[in-house]
């Protein structure tokens, strides 16, 4: 018998009449863009991550776009970033005519090496061709990169630094959400993320009201916002009033008030993967290469549950045949795709990054995985003899 690999179903069957009546509540008001629920969402979600303000967006990939944006990162800038990673992290750069410089990771958590990122920027320093600007640490598969090394690196280098939470939104570090150390934290509400909406949303928090209102004009197309209108008036709607080319990219109404319904129960859904963890880490002793390492201090949220083998597809394979479905983050580096092939890398490569695609596998994990499912993976996996 098959099982899900994330089962959004057991979560809706739990809070369903919630939903619906949140969904209803929405077509019954006719607000669907922008409505009060986005604004209601906005402020529950920074209370949750620590932050004094939030802005919702269309998608996690817009969300790291934005803050660029408002800190006008442009041509000549280098945007330093990890290849092992989903494409959204490095896409948003040439966006805004930025280059990515690809770092590597460390090979027990998978996020970004600090020592590799200072090489990384000593290296674009000397070559003086870009100016370096950002940088972009990932919570890959849910768990904080080490932000105290990383904040330390852009201090002395006058360095952004961006906390891409996509998997990682409800991470902390010695009790601190990544925005503690981060200009900003960006995450995505893609349905498979642990805190996911029923379709496209994405947010940005901060602790900045300037930037946050950049931010805003710039996800409703340049719209004219307070520090705009300073010394002057508009007796119109502002979204016709354009100081700045932007984009379109809202949150829907609908979107918002759904996830006001899964933020509610979003802690004990991180508690629940923990356990679910947990057993994997007991389980799994001694039948793979590795199972995560969660950095000292750290608690992750558990997006995905990523352990190595040295037989992977094989393993894969094996898997399948037992009805147990499991994918790969990610099989092919970004440094190493066609479109990203040309931007520079680190000083020395990214050696760990191409081993780590060779073994990586991600086995089902969400917050109800039945204790009787979970044994079953285990078995399954170490019966595999290949």
């Amino acid at each position: 018998m098959s099982m899900s690999f994330i089962d959004l179903a057991a979560q809706q069957r739990r809070i369903r009449a919630k939903i619906d009546a949140a969904v209803a509540a929405v077509l019954d008001s006719g607000a669907y863009v922008m409505g009060p629920q986005v604004r209601e969402f906005e402020a529950k979600l920074a209370a949750f991550g620590q932050a004094k303000l939030a802005l919702s967006c269309a998608n996690g990939t817009d969300a790291i776009a934005l803050p660029l944006m408002a800190w006008g990162v442009g041509p000549g800038d280098a945007v330093f970033c990890p290849s092992f990673t989903f494409a959204a992290t490095p896409e948003v750069v040439p966006w805004v005519g930025a280059t990515p410089v690809f770092v590597d990771v460390l090979p027990d958590t998978f996020n970004l090496d600090p020592a590799k990122l200072e090489a990384a920027i000593a290296g674009v320093k000397a070559q003086g061709q870009l100016t370096p600007k950002v940088v972009i640490a990932v919570d890959l598969f849910g768990q904080p990169a080490d932000y105290p090394a990383i904040k330390a690196i852009c201090d002395r280098e006058g360095l952004k630094l961006v906390s891409d939470s996509a998997q990682g939104f409800g991470c902390i570090l010695d009790g601190k959400h990544p925005l503690h150390w981060a200009d900003v934290a960006t995450t995505s509400f893609f349905p498979a993320k642990p805190l996911g909406c029923y379709g496209d949303g994405g947010a940005v928090l901060t602790n900045d009201q300037d930037l946050w209102d950049l931010m805003d004009s710039f996800r409703v197309h340049g719209k004219a916002v307070a520090p705009d209108l300073v010394g002057g008036t508009f007796d119109h709607d502002t979204k016709y009033l354009n100081t700045r080319i932007g984009m379109n990219s809202r949150l829907d109404t609908i979107q918002a008030a759904i996830l006001i319904e899964k933020l509610a129960i979003f802690q004990e859904e991180i508690d629940l993967r923990q356990v679910v963890a947990n057993r994997y880490a007991e389980g799994l002793k001694g039948a793979v290469i590795a199972t995560p390492k969660v950095i000292d201090g750290g608690v992750s949220v558990w997006a995905q549950y990523v352990i190595e083998h040295d037989n992977r597809d094989g393993l894969a394979a094996h898997l399948k045949t037992q009805g147990v479905p499991t994918a790969v983050y990610y099989p092919v580096p970004m440094h190493v795709q066609a479109p990203y092939a040309d931007f520079p890398r680190g000083a020395g490569g990214l050696p760990v990054t191409e081993a780590k695609a060779e073994t990586v596998l991600a086995l089902p994990m969400h917050p109800y995985l039945a204790e009787g499912d979970q044994q079953r993976i285990i078995d399954s996996i170490r019966a595999f003899n290949g």
